[in-house]
């Protein structure tokens, strides 16, 4: 450990689930500094942080839901490293908060799914024109790396795959964006999934999911009692090939989410995906 001062750290979203683990995660985390946490819950304005996070001590950090004062705060602070803001909100609002924390000069790094591909290449000439470093992580688990690495190397000898994705039901965006990085990572391959045998009719619209790059269908499942999950299912005659990653404790993601906030210090531009920073 070095004695360079700890990365200061806004969390958006901090009253949610994924929110209360990574306060939960930079308050123990003795290079990271928690600054500010910001929700828009109204139930929980002025509650300590930590203490709804589940710690056994205070942070002192109240939960406030104004972010961009808290982006001019700490993007004021001229000592130390800059500000890195982690952003598990809503898709609603998430493009709007990435381009405020760019324009402060806070690193964003972003955990909530649902930007288009046309807000994420705005979001990406946006943080270059700044030299801004700014991480999208559709999934920060590093099962879920593998479990998209091992489909990549499948994909070479199967030409029939399909995706499903469970999640809680109170996820807003479907497919996940786990699901839709896993299709882009298969179509970047150069190949076409699927070949029709038949002419498909779907007696009920969506019976067979959505279809993403090359034709690759993803099927979204949301139930309460599930967290997240994902199936990458290959078939061919006489076989079926199933990769499947589970999530029961949002403490699995904690560890890429630290490792992005200590990397996104380094870059000048927008970068997509886990896996390219490991």
């Amino acid at each position: 450990m070095t004695n360079q001062a700890p990365i200061p750290v806004i969390v958006n979203g901090a009253a949610g689930k994924m929110g209360r683990e990574v306060v939960k995660a930079v308050a123990q985390a003795p290079d990271l500094n928690l600054v500010g946490a910001i929700d828009s819950s109204p139930e929980h304005q002025d509650k300590d942080a930590g203490e709804l996070a589940g710690l056994s001590e205070p942070l002192e950090v109240p939960i406030t839901n104004q972010l961009e004062p808290m982006l001019g705060y700490v993007a004021g602070e001229r000592q130390g490293p800059p500000g890195v803001m982690v952003d598990f909100t809503h898709p609603d609002s998430v493009y709007d908060n990435i381009r405020s924390a760019i324009a402060y000069g806070i690193r964003p790094v972003v955990g909530t799914t649902g930007l288009s591909p046309e807000q994420i290449q705005d979001l990406a000439d946006f943080a270059e024109k700044a030299s801004t470093g700014c991480l999208i992580i559709p999934n920060f688990s590093i099962g879920m790396v593998l479990l998209q690495q091992a489909a990549v190397a499948a994909s070479q000898y199967f030409d029939h795959v399909e995706i499903i994705e469970l999640h809680h039901n109170q996820k807003a965006d479907a497919p996940s964006g786990t699901a839709i990085q896993t299709a882009q990572l298969l179509g970047e391959l150069g190949k076409t999934f699927n070949p029709a045998l038949v002419q498909e009719t779907e007696k009920l619209p969506g019976a067979r999911g959505s279809q993403a790059e090359e034709g690759i269908r993803i099927h979204s499942v949301r139930l309460p009692g599930l967290v997240a999950h994902q199936e990458v299912i290959f078939g061919a005659p006489g076989q079926i090939y199933t990769l499947r990653h589970d999530t029961s404790d949002r403490a699995c993601y904690m560890p890429g989410v630290l490792l992005a906030i200590r990397k996104v210090l380094a870059l000048k531009s927008l970068v997509y995906g886990l896996e390219k920073i490991l």
